[in-house]
């Protein structure tokens, strides 16, 4: 792209947004930087440096887009469309752009994007391991980690850039072209944003929207959302199962990861060796061990990774155990399927903290899994309430209701015995109390760090 003299109006000066503006102004381009927030309410040692680069800040109010005539408009996730600058810009054409739609405009390597409701961060960690540990040069990021604009001009076409992409980041794309794309699952989640769930889905399918006849699509055969995708596909078209066994692709069977490749089956990994534990890391692992396949990773190299890699922090983390009770950490559980899948990892008796913000979810399917699997309930946050009402339609009784984070894991702890797991998985955002998923898993880890020090004293 050449920027020179373009205009570009970059809303949002969270991560994303300040990465867009940084990669823009050293691009020669004239950047207004975009944010609710007033600046008493940043760091000065982060928007100093942009604003003496040359960036133009409009804070605490919203960008006069008609004032201003830009070229382009960058969106960070999570920004609502209706605020006036998106309306404005839709209204006389502007392009409005996510921050890997402008990434992937500006790189040589090859994209591997994956998405999904549930197992996004697993998998694309995973997979950027899987390239790592076969000696190849990868970018791993988008909704994670680094904003993938800061590193995306460096990457060189024999490098891999892996990203996990979000519904939120697709629906702004434009001709965002991964030459594979891993669609993990698909079930009912951010309705609050995409009004349905048909244009939830809608957004999802961005992800390979734009992929030509030798790009790949890789799709969870289980999931019936998820495999019926492939009638939309324009490239090829590669499943993954745990329970069925594939004419072609990687599948379970008789205990092994194995894959079947023009009618020869080559066996990959026990089950049991895999590092990551439940169904759900299960296909997970097979979706990268496809992925990396594909992009040409040996099956031995594959097999190293997949016994090696240690999971990610907030998903089903570890934390310590003391007096004989398990403390895990799922904070990124943030809908209902991702804390029912939880919930199905262990066979111990489980305590469950859970609650938070409410996405618009049905909870009455996560209710019967804490029905069936939970042996005692701790209930906190927003959506408390209407967890509760769930749970009460399936005739569970046994859950009590906590004023605070802090209140919730103490609460938790006094209900576990020895044997017993105490699990926070909130089946809900966390913006009711935290800034993200990972400030409420760091002070669940606290939280329990303290409790179990202050017993000890």
């Amino acid at each position: 792209m050449e920027f020179s003299g373009k205009r570009f109006i970059v809303i949002g000066a969270a991560r994303s947004g300040k990465a867009v503006a940084d990669f823009l102004i050293k691009h020669r381009a004239l950047v207004y930087l975009n944010d609710l927030k007033k600046r008493d309410e940043f760091c000065e040692d982060i928007l100093g440096p942009l604003e003496k680069a040359g960036v133009q800040l409009i804070l605490g109010q919203h960008a006069d887009v008609c004032k201003l005539q830009p070229d382009y408009l960058i969106v960070s996730p999570g920004v609502p469309f209706a605020i006036p600058p998106l309306v404005e810009a839709k209204k006389v054409g502007i392009p409005v752009w996510s921050e890997i739609e402008l990434a992937s405009r500006n790189t040589q390597a090859p994209l591997v994007a994956v998405t999904g409701t549930n197992g996004k961060t697993t998998t694309t960690a995973l997979l950027g391991q899987i390239f790592a540990d076969s000696g190849r040069k990868v970018f791993v990021g988008g909704n994670i980690g680094v904003p993938f604009i800061s590193e995306a001009e460096k990457l060189a076409t024999e490098d891999v850039a892996v990203l996990e992409v979000s519904s939120f980041q697709l629906e702004t794309t434009e001709n965002f072209q991964p030459q594979i794309a891993v669609i993990l699952n698909i079930t009912p989640d951010h309705i609050d944003r995409h009004d349905t769930y048909e244009g939830y889905i809608e957004a999802k399918k961005k992800v390979f929207s734009n992929q030509k006849g030798n790009d790949c699509l890789i799709l969870n055969y289980d999931d019936p959302e998820t495999k019926d995708l492939a009638w939309s596909a324009k490239g090829r078209v590669l499943f993954f199962s745990r329970q069925h066994i594939l004419n072609e692709g990687f599948y379970v069977s008789d205990g092994w990861m194995v894959v079947k490749n023009e009618g020869q089956i080559t066996h990959i990994i026990k089950v049991e060796e895999l590092g990551i534990k439940g169904g759900h890391n299960l296909e997970n692992a097979l979706a990268a061990a496809t992925a990396g396949w594909l992009m040409g990773v040996s099956f031995e190299s594959i097999a190293h990774s997949l016994k090696t890699f240690p999971g990610v922090p907030h998903r089903l983390e570890p934390v310590l155990t003391y007096q004989g009770v398990t403390y895990i950490n799922d904070s990124k559980g943030t809908n209902p399927d991702a804390s029912i899948k939880a919930l199905e990892a262990y066979e111990q008796p489980i305590v469950l903290l859970t609650g938070g913000k409410s996405k618009g979810s049905d909870f009455l399917p996560f209710a019967e899994k804490i029905k069936e699997r939970v042996k005692e309930l701790v209930l906190v946050g927003q959506a408390a309430q209407e967890i509760e009402e769930a749970i009460k339609k399936v005739g569970y009784s046994r859950y009590q209701h906590a004023a605070s984070f802090s209140e919730a894991v103490e609460l938790a702890s006094q209900l576990a015995e020895e044997g017993d797991i105490v699990l926070l998985s909130p089946a809900c955002a966390s913006f009711d109390m935290f800034t993200d998923y990972e400030h409420r898993g760091d002070v669940f880890k606290e939280l329990v760090q303290q409790l179990a020090q202050g017993n000890r004293s």
